[in-house]
């Protein structure tokens, strides 16, 4: 499993617009072979934050996704982008019986 996880910062008064483009990169993901989850969403507390996380059966499913999902043109709006891919070799439920 890979799970893709941090946030990116934009300019507080482009943050709406920003996510309003990533509705379509949403949808698309979460109708893809092997994405299990998949949100970006503004942070509750800071203003310019936006929080991304994945979650995918394997790399192969997540470069295929990349390779044939939406383009991004937003990149010039980032102010910064710290973003990682984590392999995952074992998941356990945290509060009892775990759902998909």
């Amino acid at each position: 499993m890979i799970i893709v996880a941090g946030h990116i910062t934009v300019e507080p008064t482009q943050r709406a617009s920003y996510l309003e483009g990533c509705v379509i990169i949403v949808e698309q993901a979460r109708e893809a072979d092997g994405c299990l989850d998949i949100a970006i969403s503004a942070d509750l507390v800071d203003p310019g934050r936006i929080n991304i996380y994945e979650r995918w059966t394997s790399q192969q499913t997540l470069d295929t996704f990349r390779r044939t999902g939406p383009g991004s043109d937003q990149g010039e709006a980032m102010l910064s982008v710290s973003v990682e891919e984590y392999d995952i070799a074992e998941v356990r439920p945290l509060f009892g019986k775990g759902t998909t």
